[in-house]
């Protein structure tokens, strides 16, 4: 259990899931940094660095994992350092490599191309928590595909749709989201083996003037990296624009996540859909009655977090003077895990709501009731018409009568009585039973089901035939 007198962030106590909070832990970090020493020395002693040893590097290799935290902590209480400190807890592990761990690099070496690694794989943790989404919403637009709904232009009820295609527009979302991650992803380029200010100075020195060696140092450690290049020129850091960038798309998913949050909590307000319910779940300490769309919410409050530290990204990265300054630092090491692991949560949020969507068909067509008349209205013109009508004239029925069943239901009328008073009032020639046969819900709803199932079969049923299906943690979000 949490000290409870200190504090402890909500991202790690309720929100994130487990894997996103080991990829940003000081284990995995330090870890890192530990291969890439690694990779360096390597590297080193391949292209002759005769400092570099076998000795050294076996005990390097045995002990990447097994780090004692409490010593690197009194060794930067005494340093002010966290890097030196690193270095020095690794070096008592791996004495024989006491002469060569770190040999030409900077701090920048370890905390850049770290900070890079973890973000890529922070995005591929990403990716695979929005497949599941998909995999969830993919199920709910196919059953839901042909039940028409009321659709929205500027909050007030438009034509219809079905609640099936309105969910492939959250997936929409998510997909352009997924182009996003897949580029960052191929594209991500490590910092690299540039030295102090950005010049390899260091290892020209080390390779006694040999630029080539250098070149060649450089593209080893990317490649035992795992990554296929890195940045051309850096100063002492990789320019911050890259982390604005990954940043962007993180806030990206969020942004898409606070869409979808937004529309259930109105649709909820409807009641028309609801998020999942547990048995004991309890939605207010007072109104016992209550069932409020609570993970919907945290999806809101969690997405607007996200989608304010976008901007501070670009604004670190637009303060960092010449070849770098610190003041990035404090600020990266808070930003950067919050962004991914807030987005985490988000995710499992809209898993945990999407795989457990509740559809109440009944509100729904009620209220489709409500409205379906007067969308009818441009068909009853053209039945006038037919009929031997005027146009003018059949409009100028339908608006009187149109605006009196529409102020009579703001008054409190049950029911929407347009076709009623039309067939008292008898100037369109329609009877009752072709005013209704007029409008029929499903006459209203266009190529909505057909688009579903286009899009689910040509766009998303493809990607995830592509993509494993593994666990995504959506269990149910932590209160």
């Amino acid at each position: 259990m949490t000290d409870p007198t200190r504090f402890a962030s909500p991202l790690s106590e309720r929100y994130a899931s487990r894997a996103m909070l080991e990829l940003w832990s000081s284990q995995r970090r330090h870890s890192q940094w530990r291969r890439l020493w690694l990779a360096l020395a390597e590297a080193e002693r391949e292209l002759g660095v005769a400092e570099v040893t076998e000795e050294g590097l076996a005990q390097m290799r045995a002990h990447l994992d097994d780090i004692d935290f409490p010593a690197a902590a009194a060794f930067e209480r005494r340093f002010r350092h966290d890097v030196v400190a690193h270095i020095e807890t690794f070096a008592q592990a791996a004495p024989a490599a006491r002469p060569f761990i770190h040999y030409g690099a900077t701090s920048a070496f370890v905390t850049d191309n770290s900070d890079v690694i973890l973000m890529r794989e922070g995005l591929e943790l990403l990716r695979r928590k929005i497949l599941g989404v998909l995999r969830s919403l993919s199920a709910f637009a196919r059953t839901w595909r042909n039940e028409p709904a009321l659709a929205y232009t500027h909050l007030q009820p438009a034509q219809l749709t079905t609640v099936g295609k309105r969910a492939t527009l959250w997936m929409q979302d998510l997909l352009l989201d997924l182009g996003d991650i897949d580029y960052r992803v191929a594209t991500l380029p490590l910092r690299g083996v540039k030295g102090t200010t950005g010049t390899q100075a260091s290892f020209l020195e080390i390779f006694h003037g040999d630029h080539g060696k250098v070149r060649r140092l450089e593209e080893l450690v990317v490649a035992k990296m795992g990554f296929s290049r890195a940045l051309p020129v850096t100063g002492q850091t990789y320019s911050r624009k890259v982390d604005a960038q990954v940043l962007g798309v993180v806030a990206g998913v969020a942004a898409s996540g606070g869409k979808f949050s937004g529309d259930v909590r109105i649709l909820q307000s409807y009641g028309e859909l609801e998020e999942p319910f547990e048995q004991e779940q309890v939605g207010s300490s007072a109104m016992a009655y209550k069932r409020n769309p609570m993970r919907a919410e945290r999806i809101a409050g969690l997405a607007r977090f996200v989608i304010s530290l976008e901007e501070n990204a670009n604004n670190t990265h637009a303060a960092q003077y010449l070849e770098r300054t610190l003041d990035d630092s404090a600020n990266r090491r808070l930003v950067i895990p919050d962004m991914f692991l807030a987005t985490d949560a988000i995710l499992v949020l809209m898993e945990n709501i999407s795989s457990g969507l509740e559809v109440h068909p009944d509100r729904i067509r009620k209220r489709i009731a409500a409205e379906l008349p007067f969308m009818a209205t441009e068909r009853l013109i053209v039945g006038a018409v037919k009929k031997g009508g005027s146009r003018q004239e059949a409009h100028a029925t339908i608006r009187r009568h149109g605006l009196a069943a529409a102020a009579a239901m703001k008054d409190g009328a049950e029911r929407n009585d347009l076709f009623e008073r039309l067939a008292v009032d008898g100037g369109l020639g329609l009877t009752l039973e072709e005013m209704h046969a007029a409008a029929q819900a499903k006459d209203f709803i266009g190529r909505a089901p057909r688009q579903v199932e286009e899009f689910l079969d040509g766009v998303v049923e493809p990607l995830l035939a592509r993509s494993p299906n593994q666990p995504t943690e959506a269990e149910a979000p932590r209160v």
